[in-house]
């Protein structure tokens, strides 16, 4: 896990639930082991021996004793997928975390120890473009913004400065205003992609012209240092090197951050497009 090579480790922690895809495991309930490592930066914990720089250990294994009590699921999967979004969500310390939800003589009919899942999470960097020339246009960014943070698994850092520019693609239509976000998130490209659309859905966005006027478009700029490609989604946003409305918001929130395909920083591109511009 990339976050953090430092991590602190609680090694089979017996906990009570009642979770299970039979409804005697619901009613009865059962014994689990959870087996949790925590990556965060212990650094200044070990120079300052200060517990309030690291995480508490003890309070992590109430926590995860918890949520056992407090929640029900059929499958383990999902024990260990909202466990591991509710510890990251815990603690911003927390960087990311690698679970193992044990099941001790699981009823299958057969002698078995136990059954387990292991699952890895963490937090990813994500860059978001916005956009609008319909309306209220600033009043359509901040509604998107503010929608964003308040998505479980979401936080948004830093945002840019509203920017007016003219519209890219040739199609007649009114300026635009533009941002560029900084957010944290625990969803998957794929995941963001669909929550993107649909908060552009509450602004009444209708997709008709490629390059038209829109109340507000949402994009996917970056999301760590991945470069991915499906049918629905290319990761880095395409063409950004020649859109003076992506690059001069990235430069001012994130001006050295290092495109992984042509790795050159925003503000190498942004300077290439603005000689480029004065030709």
């Amino acid at each position: 896990m990339k976050n953090s090579q430092d991590f602190i480790t609680i090694d089979h922690l017996l906990v009570f639930g009642n979770h299970g895809v039979y409804s005697e495991e619901n009613a009865l309930g059962q014994k689990f082991y959870v087996t949790a490592k925590l990556f965060l930066d212990t650094r200044a914990a070990g120079l300052d021996d200060e517990l309030e720089q690291s995480v508490n250990y003890g309070t992590i294994c109430k926590e995860i004793h918890g949520f056992f009590q407090e929640h029900t699921y059929r499958l383990i999967e999902a024990v260990a997928e909202h466990l591991a979004a509710h510890l990251l969500m815990f603690d911003e310390k927390i960087r990311g975390v690698e679970l193992t939800i044990s099941k001790p003589w699981a009823p299958i009919g057969l002698p078995v120890d136990t059954v387990s899942v292991t699952i890895q999470r963490k937090w990813h960097t994500a860059y978001i473009a916005l956009g609008s020339n319909v309306g209220n246009k600033a009043a359509y960014l901040i509604e998107a913004i503010e929608q964003l943070g308040q998505i479980k698994g979401c936080r948004v850092e830093r945002v840019s400065d509203f920017i007016v520019t003219e519209p890219y693609g040739g199609v007649p239509q009114d300026d635009f205003l533009n941002a560029v976000l900084k957010m944290e998130t625990l969803m998957k490209p794929e995941e963001l992609l669909i929550v993107l659309h649909s908060i552009e859905a509450t602004a009444n966005r209708v997709r008709e012209i490629h390059w038209g006027p829109r109340t507000l478009d949402l994009d996917i700029l970056f999301y760590d240092d991945e470069i991915y490609q499906s049918k629905d989604l290319v990761i880095p946003h395409v063409d950004m090197e020649h859109r003076e409305f992506v690059l001069q918001p990235m430069c001012q929130i994130a001006p050295y951050y290092m495109h992984p395909v042509f790795r050159k920083s925003m503000k190498q591109m942004y300077d290439e497009l603005m000689m480029e511009q004065r030709r």
